[in-house]
């Protein structure tokens, strides 16, 4: 994803607002270019998990009539979303019964666009602008990058999507794509060793400087332990990462009846008041089906209810890590494709599937699998970290 030139914020709404008519006049005109955001009535927060339509926090939200957006609010194609991305879904009232949705608006975007600076195989990282990026088994890895971190070397472009642990100061990835280049680099991050007088600050082991920047343009007063998305000159200037744009790292939540956050605890103040993936929650009236003594900070957590005045009011907190089993994993539904009976192995919704020895057929065997043949597909990221390894294929037709 190419990073756009510096803005302020002038630029910015003049940007916002054509981009507004553009979706105006996609949907055939006369629409109110704010009718998306007034109608939607439910919010999900987190990674893709699957296809089929759009698979987040467990629900599958038709996406066919949905707007794509990227981080800039740059109009995408539904193309551009892909396993693993974290995403923002604006979408019409839920059916939880069923877990599904309508989607009226995908926001996705990373957390760090930039060149690896080293990478540790045995640990399972690597470094990006001075940030730790920690991998995990499920961490999703772009096709041209067959290996996973075995295919990265020092200088490789890379976008991280990521939630950040706010314990250890690391990112956790959740998908990681290779950029062929970048005339600019990105980070999301919190703020710290904040010199107003030198004018930087530290993300991480990432000096940033800020002089070239406005008052007008920079997202308020900076204070330590703001959490900021900065946009960096591709070449550091004496050691320093020069900004060239800079806006507070999270949105505001509007209000839902619905909202559905899967993420990293970023901020405790105690198990009922934090924030999760930098949007604030208040659980003094939720339940904690786990209890509450693993909500930590840095901690992964699922926290469902709704949002009033910018806060998620919770009706019910879990944790992550007692759901293992459950929510680690991919989901596909759709037609096979390219279907290679050598190599046994398919692709289904622009994913390769690898079929094994351990995988479980319902409503049909290997023998069934067919060009066209509508399939449900779950699995986990295989050896070379770009396939999916299905360990359950289901026939739906």
């Amino acid at each position: 994803m190419q990073l756009s030139q510096p803005f302020s914020r002038r630029q910015a709404a003049t940007v916002l607002l054509a981009a507004a008519a553009a979706l105006v006049s996609a949907c055939g005109g006369g629409a109110d270019s704010t009718s998306v955001t007034e109608s939607a009535t439910s919010f999900a927060s987190g990674p893709i998990s699957g296809f089929g339509s759009v698979i987040v926090n467990g629900v599958r939200y038709d996406d066919s009539g949905a707007t794509v957006l990227d981080d800039d609010d740059g109009g995408r194609s539904r193309d551009a979303l892909k396993l693993g991305m974290m995403v923002e879904v604006d979408g019409a009232q839920m059916n939880r019964a069923a877990a599904q949705g309508k989607a009226l608006r995908i926001r996705y975007g990373s957390e760090i666009v930039g060149p690896v600076g080293s990478v540790n195989l045995g640990a399972g990282t690597l470094v990006v602008l001075g940030q730790t990026v920690q991998t995990t088994p499920n961490t999703v890895f772009d096709d041209g990058m067959a290996g996973g971190l075995a295919a990265l070397t020092a200088g490789t472009v890379v976008e991280v999507h990521a939630l950040f642990d706010a314990a250890s100061g690391h990112y956790v990835a959740t998908r990681i794509e290779g950029e062929d280049s970048s005339s600019f680099y990105k980070l999301r991050g919190v703020i710290a060793n904040l010199d107003t007088t030198a004018k930087t600050f530290t993300v991480g082991g990432a000096l940033i400087n800020f002089a070239g920047l406005t008052v007008a343009e920079l997202p308020g007063v900076l204070a330590n332990g703001q959490r900021v998305r900065v946009r960096l000159q591709a070449a550091q200037v004496a050691s320093q990462w020069v900004a060239v744009a800079m806006r507070l790292g999270d949105r505001k939540l509007d209000d839902r009846e619905e909202a559905h956050l899967r993420g990293a605890i970023t901020a405790l103040s105690s198990p009922t008041a934090f924030q999760v993936n930098g949007l604030p929650v208040d659980a003094r009236g939720a339940s904690f089906p786990d209890g509450r003594a693993g909500v930590l900070l840095g901690a992964q957590v699922e926290v469902e209810g709704r949002a009033v005045n910018g806060v998620l009011v919770a009706a019910k907190v879990e944790l992550d890590a007692r759901h293992a089993d459950e929510r680690h994993g991919f989901e596909l539904h759709g037609a096979i494709s390219a279907l290679d009976t050598v190599t046994r192995s398919f692709t289904l919704r622009g994913v390769r599937v690898s079929v094994g020895a351990g995988t479980i057929f319902r409503d049909g065997s290997a023998a069934n699998l067919a060009e066209g043949r509508l399939v449900e597909v779950k699995g986990t990221p295989a050896a070379d970290r770009t396939t999916l390894q299905a360990s359950l294929i289901k026939f739906e037709d």
